[in-house]
């Protein structure tokens, strides 16, 4: 394609941008949210303190559990296009998508540019094969490549990218407020130096297979007295939701019942199974009951 996706075009776009490129960049989403988000944030970037560490960026401030910062911030999680495009790609691997994280990212004059990484390298598996994880950063201020705009490998994603020992020249991700750059986790990326004399402010949603460990603890980031206050299609994406087989579970049932004002303190196993496996389950309990 010869032009950014918009709002107006479908999800099934942007998944053929992604796994033709392994990155794609929308414009125009949700610039008003997206501000909004920005001046809730503004407070909690000033409060927070540098990172330490040669990854993390001894320049750059973090912080997450961005879901409870700001009421804005899930309709970013939620973006029904972005959703759509995630699930089409991640689930060919999962029962459904979880929350990888929610950070909220700001690089200051003079950081140098970040180690060139796969997230995906959080955990060990067969490389290129299935997509872990889809990430999408939304600018809060102005990506420049004088700023510190990521800096992405095109086609160094999935098998073939995977096994090249020479990345290219990467592409500068620019882009202003509203813009939402958009990257496979097999995509060899890495944020850019800081030359500017201004800071350059994002916030990262990244969505992963709904059976990984996740990278932010969801459960201490969104206890359930909070997380009772997202809808449900929120709660699930932030860790309410088991994950089939019965993975995730708060005693032997969906952690959505700590959402539930009359819950019981002792409750009983539910099974939750794919269909395949109750119907083998059921076949097997079947004939044990009968005595064969």
């Amino acid at each position: 394609m010869k032009k950014d996706l918009t709002e107006a075009d479908l999800p099934g776009l942007l998944v053929d941008e992604l796994r033709r490129k392994g990155y794609c960049i929308l414009r125009n989403e949700a610039v008003a949210r997206v501000l909004a988000l920005a001046r809730d944030l503004d407070p909690l970037f000033a409060a927070t303190p540098f990172c330490e560490g040669n990854f993390y960026g001894r320049r750059t401030k973090r912080f997450g559990s961005l879901l409870k910062r700001s009421p804005h911030m899930a309709e970013l999680v939620l973006n029904p296009i972005i959703l759509s495009a995630v699930e089409t790609i991640l689930g060919t691997g999962c029962d459904r998508i979880q929350l990888n994280l929610t950070q909220a990212i700001e690089i200051h004059p003079g950081e140098v540019r970040q180690f060139p990484h796969r997230d995906q390298d959080m955990w060990r598996g067969a490389d290129g094969t299935q997509e872990y994880l889809v990430n999408v950063l939304w600018p809060l201020t102005p990506f420049t490549k004088e700023n510190g705009a990521t800096r992405i490998f095109p086609k160094s994603h999935g098998v073939k990218g995977m096994a090249k020992t020479d990345l290219g020249p990467p592409i500068f991700a620019e882009g202003k407020p509203g813009a939402a750059i958009c990257f496979l986790g097999s995509t060899a990326h890495g944020a850019g130096s800081n030359l500017s004399q201004e800071v350059r402010r994002g916030v990262l949603v990244s969505y992963s297979l709904g059976w990984l460990k996740p990278y932010e603890n969801l459960w201490l980031a969104y206890p359930p007295e909070v997380a009772r206050t997202f809808p449900p299609e929120l709660a699930a994406l932030a860790g309410y939701a088991q994950h089939r087989p019965n993975l995730g579970n708060y005693e032997g049932q969906c952690p959505s019942v700590l959402l539930n004002d009359d819950r019981s303190d002792h409750i009983g196993a539910v099974d939750e199974l794919r269909p395949d496996q109750a119907d083998v389950v059921a076949e097997f309990a079947a004939a044990e009951r009968n005595g064969q």
